[in-house]
């Protein structure tokens, strides 16, 4: 006689990006194996293959992982992870005043958000009639480009396949029309003051982010300390 399969509670959450209701499941002891496996290799490929993975398995398939953008990655990620194993995780940040004393801190991942700076947009204007209009990277874009220490041509390459259009008056020039090369070029051809607009767009684009009070029990002074991205919250 076959076992039973044991029916898993559902949640729903909002996707930061597009303000879709998913619906999402806790990741199952198979799952958790993968990750663990994927972590215990040490390789930074491996780990995000894995959360892709939970994550198209736990939403039952109805999202495209691999074109999501970085931080609905890691926000989707957070919520199934807090409804599998806690939704309170202990974490050691480094007080605020001193940058050195570790503090022992809670955080409540339920109430962990993606953060939207208020100055955030992503149409660009270049000049009166010129612009651009950007897609966020995913979180593939990151690893392919080695963000910990990009050199010039991986940077160039990131935000060439950001640009969703290029628009100089009437004409528009989609990404699908354009070569990485073509757009490539393009970046390389702007001013400074026009390539400090490109870089404000991913400086200001959406991040998983929470702050948290802290004090500091050497000199018991308070202070806050903001954590961002997802592997700050285990």
């Amino acid at each position: 006689m076959a076992l039973p399969n044991i029916n898993q509670q559902t949640f729903e959450l909002e996707v930061p990006s597009t303000d879709e209701i998913i619906k999402y499941r806790p990741f199952l002891v198979k799952e958790e194996k993968v990750l663990l496996q994927a972590q215990e290799s040490g390789k930074t490929k491996d780990q995000i293959e894995a959360i892709k993975t939970i994550i198209d398995n736990c939403t039952f398939g109805k999202i495209d992982v691999d074109t999501l953008p970085s931080f609905d990655l890691e926000y989707i990620f957070l919520n199934i992870r807090s409804k599998s194993v806690g939704e309170t995780v202990k974490l050691k940040v480094r007080a605020p005043d001193d940058n050195e004393t570790m503090v022992p801190v809670e955080v409540d991942l339920s109430k962990v958000n993606v953060h939207v700076d208020v100055d955030h947009t992503n149409k660009i204007e270049l000049t009166k009639d010129a612009g651009l209009v950007m897609t966020y990277p995913t979180m593939d874009m990151f690893m392919d480009a080695n963000l910990s220490n990009p050199s010039t041509d991986e940077m160039l390459d990131v935000i060439s396949k950001c640009i969703l259009q290029i628009y100089n008056g009437e004409e528009v020039f989609d990404k699908a029309s354009t070569s990485d090369k073509d757009r490539k070029d393009f970046i390389e051809n702007l001013t400074q003051e026009q390539f400090l607009k490109l870089q404000h767009f991913f400086k200001t684009m959406p991040k998983l982010k929470h702050e948290v009070k802290v004090t500091n029990p050497k000199t018991k002074k308070k202070g806050t300390v903001v954590i961002e991205g997802l592997q700050s919250f285990f």
